[in-house]
Parts: C-alpha cells; structure tokens; sequence
C-alpha cells in the first residue's frame, strides 16, 4: 500500500484539502484549467490551502519534512544542475517526461505525451535525454532525479521494467532501446544523484499533477 497523501483542490468545482484521490479527482476531472496538488501531510496541505497555489504548482517549494539534523545530513541541492522528471496518467497511460534548470525553471528538453507507459520508463528516458543533452552541449552539470529505480537502470544500462511492448508503446519502446543503445556507447562525467524531496521540497521539473 503506497504512503497516504492529501490533496489541495485550489480551483474546482469545490475546493478544500480531500484525503483521497477519488475525492479530489471528483472535484477537478473535466473542469476547466483546475488547480490542484498532493502533499505528504495533513498539515502541509492544509498550510498549502491557505496560500497562494502560485507558491507550490510547478515550482520547487521548499517545504521541509525533516528534522534540522536530517536536513544537516542531507545538505542542500546543487543549484548549477539539471532536474529531470516524468508524469504518467495512471488513468489513460499517457506518459512524458521534461528537463529544466534547477536553479532558474528554464524548460530544457520536453517529451511526450506517449501512449501506455509507466512512471519508471519516463524518468529513464528523462535521465538519459539529460546525460545526451549535457554531452552534446559539453555540460558536466549533476542530473537530478526523485526515482531511485531510474537511477538504478541508468548505473546499469538497462531499462528493469515489466512492462509490455505493444503496437500502442512502440515509439516508448524504441525510445528505451535508443536510450539503452546510448548509455552503452557514451562515457559521461556528469553525476546523476537522488533529489531529495523530503527536504528539498518538490522537484523542480515536477509537472504539478499529483
């Protein structure tokens, strides 16, 4: 069972803080330019209703989650770097995936939409197409990103998932077979490292739809 969270509806058809994302994909599905966002605590939630959702869609707010000596312990982000992420409709498996500057929200490199994919093949791609983009424009930037099993298969150059190739996912497919192809043909200084979102707050190409 995956961790609880709660949702901030800012603009629906009603809004409020919901405690499931039935309740609050009721008040946002169909509506026009709705606003909304998950948080890991009720009290952040609830902080986050009571601001402005300019604060905390699609930027990198710095809520911290942890004690000051975790925070100690984790330290703080590179800010001269590059964020990757993707985001996967579990309702449609539509997926896609985008790169931006951590320090400025500069979009960099977007993909997508594709058809049936998962959340762990987009944040692949999106680490490869950010390694490819660093060496193409001579960049030694740190990558960032918030998937540990991403970044498990980019250090072994494979893509781990169960998912079926279909004639839907053929261009995701091929897509992972250029990404693997890529990694096993380039030699990169560029680190790829764990955001830490706990601490650092949402990561900085993080669409903003959960």
């Amino acid at each position: 069972m995956g961790k609880k969270k709660f949702y901030v509806v800012w603009k629906g058809r009603e809004t409020g803080v919901y405690e499931t994302w039935d309740d609050c994909k009721q008040q946002v599905e169909g509506f026009p330019k709705a606003v909304y966002k998950s948080f890991t605590t009720k009290d952040l939630a609830d902080q986050a209703f009571q601001n402005s959702s300019k604060d905390y869609v699609g930027k990198n707010k710095q809520v911290n989650e942890l004690s000051i000596e975790q925070s100690i312990l984790v330290g703080n982000p590179i800010r001269e770097s590059i964020s990757v992420d993707g985001a996967w409709n579990t309702a449609t498996g539509i997926v896609e995936y985008q790169g931006v500057d951590t320090n400025t929200g500069e979009l960099l490199f977007h993909q997508g939409p594709f058809e049936d994919g998962t959340n762990n093949i987009v944040e692949f791609l999106a680490i490869v197409h950010g390694l490819a983009y660093c060496k193409q424009k001579e960049l030694t930037l740190p990558i960032y990103s918030d998937s540990r099993n991403a970044i498990s298969w980019v250090k072994d150059k494979e893509a781990g998932t169960n998912h079926k190739r279909n004639e839907k996912n053929l261009k995701l497919f091929e897509l992972i077979d250029r990404a693997i192809k890529w990694l096993k043909s380039n030699e990169y200084p560029n680190k790829v490292l764990k955001w830490e979102t706990k601490a650092w707050g949402e990561n900085p190409a993080d669409f903003g739809r959960k």
